[in-house]
């Protein structure tokens, strides 16, 4: 009956009006797209989780929405809001002066919103017999100052470091916070991302790494606190916050800033304590 009604409306209208109605149709029935870039470690699980949550709330509000979500690195995320090829970008670092000097070239204002905090997790293999770790001895294995357990643990076998590619910002975040801006021994190996990390060192008994918190349960490795401090203790020596970065100069769609404003509520935090990051609530 209505497709009827809806024909017989359409043959009275003028061409031009019926340019407009097919126009307005058009856009009710469009679904609102929201494309979010960078880190790893808030892209591998909880944004995407976010953004399913949200997607089922507007749903039953009749509105449909759609994610493009690539999770590369920090340094991918706040070049894509820069490039503006990104609603979002999401870093485990702060922008770097380069980067927003970059962005004012271009006429974007880079502004950070703080998502979570995350703790960088030390991760050896479940048999290690370490309980914990000093943050000397962190900074030791990863420069590669110490290459062999027998000076940490007592148990011979060769280190092997595993680290976050140089495009990620939990690589340059650690450096700076753990490793004193040293470079990272010339043995270690650039994993691709967390998952990754935690894969590698659950195989390798004389594996080391570090993963976010969302990590510190794949089977097979266990966290090591750091003097003491477990990694999801606000204390905790190598904690840092998480960030959405978006252009400051251009006005937010309101659907992307809908789903800011979600990801900042009760639902939202509640995700991020869900994959064992700590709340900003």
């Amino acid at each position: 009956m209505k497709k009827i009604k809806l024909y017989g409306i359409m043959k009275s209208l003028p061409v031009a009006a019926m340019l407009v109605l097919f126009s307005v149709l058009s856009v009710a029935n469009a679904a609102e797209k929201i494309v979010i870039k960078g880190s790893d470690t808030l892209g591998a699980k909880m944004v995407p989780q976010m953004a399913e949550e949200f997607k089922a709330i507007k749903a039953k509000e009749g509105v449909e929405v759609t994610f493009e979500i690539a999770a590369e690195g920090s340094s991918t995320g706040i070049a894509a809001v820069i490039d503006k090829t990104a609603d979002l970008g999401m870093s485990s670092r702060e922008a770097k002066g380069t980067e927003v000097s970059k962005g004012l070239l271009a006429g974007v204002k880079m502004k950070p919103i703080v998502l979570a905090k995350d703790g960088i997790a030390i991760i050896v293999q479940v048999q290690n017999p370490m309980d914990e770790i000093s943050r000397r001895e962190v900074e030791k294995i990863f420069t590669g100052d110490v290459e062999n357990w027998s000076a940490i643990n007592g148990q011979s076998g060769s280190i092997s470091i595993y680290t976050r590619n140089t495009s990620s910002g939990t690589y340059a975040v650690f450096q700076e916070m753990a490793l004193r801006k040293r470079d990272y021994a010339s043995s270690s190996q650039k994993m691709a991302g967390n998952e990754q990390i935690a894969s590698e060192v659950a195989k390798n008994a004389n594996g080391i790494g570090y993963v976010g918190l969302a990590y510190i349960g794949t089977p097979g490795v266990k966290p090591l606190p750091v003097n003491g401090i477990v990694p999801d203790n606000p204390d905790y020596p190598f904690a840092r916050p998480l960030y959405f970065y978006h252009d400051a100069n251009a006005e937010m769609r309101p659907i992307v800033k809908e789903f800011v404003d979600f990801c900042l509520g009760a639902k939202g935090q509640e995700i991020v304590e869900s994959v064992h990051f700590i709340s900003i609530l």
